[in-house]
């Protein structure tokens, strides 16, 4: 499609197996409960609406928008919210819907915040974990994928804003240009 695209990690079919299998976790562990799905944009948009399909069971959504990167190719240690919650989580049973776990420290931020809100429970769903996220602990309840050290687009993920429309997750080239700007 592309000459920046490398290879194709996660394919469509293997990624609606996977989107299926969590949802219906989700509606196996919140049976009986309404829980309240948190995506964090704009990355986990599309894995977050699949998701919320493939989740058989009454729920509500909410979204945030945060970034720790600004216009920097690599994480300020500043976490800004762009875009916070519409309605209170006191006492709700809250699952925060990430695209991709990295390094987790836009994570962690979140998490806490969202702590200290008081919910019944919280849980977070990510479609994607690095392997060095993984192995320093930082998990999800809900994991689709742990994948390599490589900048991947794809299924809600981009680089400069492009590639979000891709059905597949796939690695970028970066060959002829400098480091992708990720917001998370």
């Amino acid at each position: 499609m592309n000459e920046q695209l490398g290879e194709v990690l996660i394919g469509r079919e293997e990624l609606a197996a996977k989107v299926a299998e969590l949802g219906q976790a989700i509606a196996r562990d919140y049976a009986g409960r309404v829980p309240v799905l948190v995506g964090v944009l704009k990355g986990a948009a599309m894995f977050m609406m699949d998701l919320i399909r493939a989740t058989p069971i009454p729920l509500e959504i909410d979204f945030m928008a945060v970034s720790s990167y600004g216009a920097a190719t690599e994480s300020s240690g500043v976490v800004r919210i762009l875009k916070d919650l519409d309605a209170p989580i006191v006492d709700r049973h809250v699952i925060l819907v990430e695209d991709i776990i990295d390094s987790g420290m836009t994570m962690a931020y979140v998490l806490d915040m969202l702590r200290r809100r008081n919910p019944a429970s919280l849980r977070i769903a990510a479609l994607l974990v690095k392997e060095r996220a993984a192995a320093a602990g930082l998990n999800a309840h809900y994991r689709g994928f742990t994948i390599p050290e490589r900048f991947v687009v794809g299924y809600g993920l981009d680089f400069q804003e492009q590639y979000r429309n891709l059905p597949y997750i796939a690695t970028l080239d970066n060959s002829e240009h400098t480091a992708p700007v990720a917001l998370i």
